[in-house]
């Protein structure tokens, strides 16, 4: 079939959940190596060279991992048509797993954890997407209004001066590991907010991938490339540009530029990632292979970006924000190129190894445990 592999795997997907993963780190990055901690970041960029530097991964890979969710749902829902199994069935226990494993990266690693709300969209989304095309375009018409409509009042708010984006005073304790584990679990409300309030833009950009599969836009063939130019054009010839804007035009403007022009951009470089990929008929190198790995590996690579992150940057770790944190933006690059070469290496080293990542080979298992039955005696 066009756009796989022979062993039945998209040919870019793999490619683009590296390159989601890696660029989410670039966001996070920013959240580890903050001098004042995790509620530091939400203060905002010190200048305008640093607000652009932010800009470049800022709520775009987030955006653009939501995308491949929405793509690895619809695949899973094509593969249970194709087998005459009811659907959702067992893909809800998917979802439930994924919210377990959600909340644990939250509580034992990641203030900032999508595990969980990606588990609770996964859900909505299934029931859609099993009642068809005309039910997908209504939901994602819906919910695209509702975040408009949310993005709207928060932006007036943020320039009538009735909003704040300071996190309220948030303050994470990052003495000791378990210090750290209480002080998520004391402002749990304050950190999961955000969660909250991008449910309509995960329930689009879900929908969204799911559209997208099915009008090919990940194939190798004419209507998947006119559809990735298309992408590209609208993604990075219009809302780069915008990006671009409204990242200078101030704080006033984040929501506008986090959750209306970054989820944009996604789209192009959903488009730009996958025409690359199709071009490149030469035998992969390191750095595509090991992309290649952190895709394969994503779950795995996303939770060990950050307890990798934590260990290197805060005080009940290494503390390198407290010996070099004083560099600024050199030294947040920096760890981003360290934390970033770490998962190319051991995604790679595993990968050559094993079928699946560690942590998808735990829940392989435990997904897989409760289908067995036992023999017939």
């Amino acid at each position: 079939m066009s756009g796989l592999h022979t062993s039945g795997r998209i040919a870019a997907l793999d490619v683009l959940r590296g390159v989601a993963i890696l660029g989410t780190l670039g966001t996070n990055i920013w959240i580890f190596t903050d001098p004042a901690g995790p509620g530091g970041f939400l203060r905002g960029a010190s200048g305008y060279g640093e607000a652009l530097l932010r800009m470049v991964s800022n709520g775009k890979f987030l955006a653009l991992l939501s995308i491949l969710f929405g793509i690895g749902l619809a695949v899973q829902h094509r593969s249970a048509v194709r087998r005459g199994q009811r659907w959702p069935g067992w893909y809800l226990w998917r979802s439930a797993l994924l919210m377990v494993e959600g909340a644990l990266h939250f509580v034992l690693i990641f203030e900032f954890d999508v595990l969980m709300f990606y588990a609770l969209v996964s859900v909505l989304v299934a029931f859609v997407v099993g009642r068809g095309a005309r039910a997908v375009r209504g939901w994602l018409i819906g919910a695209a209004v509702v975040h408009l409509a949310v993005v709207g009042v928060v932006t007036l708010g943020l320039l009538a001066g009735q909003a704040s984006l300071d996190g309220g005073g948030l303050a994470i304790d990052t003495s000791g590991w378990w210090a750290h584990v209480q002080s998520r679990l004391d402002h749990v409300v304050a950190l999961r907010l955000e969660a909250v309030f991008v449910l309509p833009l995960s329930t689009v950009l879900f929908l969204a991938g799911a559209v997208l599969l099915r009008a090919g836009a990940l194939e190798d063939s004419a209507r998947g490339h006119r559809l990735q130019r298309r992408l590209v054009w609208w993604g990075l010839g219009a809302g780069l540009p915008l990006n671009v804007l409204t990242t200078l035009a101030g704080g006033a403007w984040f929501a506008v530029d986090r959750y209306l022009c970054a989820p944009l951009v996604a789209f192009g470089l959903l488009g730009g990632i996958t025409a690359l990929v199709h071009r490149m008929r030469a035998e992969p190198g390191v750095l595509r292979r090991g992309v290649t790995s952190v895709g394969r590996a994503a779950l795995s690579c996303y939770i060990g970006q950050n307890l990798i992150a934590s260990v290197l940057c805060y005080r009940w770790g290494l503390d390198l924000v407290g010996r070099f944190g004083h560099l600024g933006v050199w030294f947040t690059v920096g760890m981003w190129a360290v934390v970033s070469a770490l998962l190319l290496l051991g995604a790679s080293w595993w990968m050559r190894r094993f079928h699946r990542g560690p942590v998808e080979a735990v829940w392989h298992w435990a997904y897989r445990a409760p289908q067995r039955r036992p023999a017939a005696v």
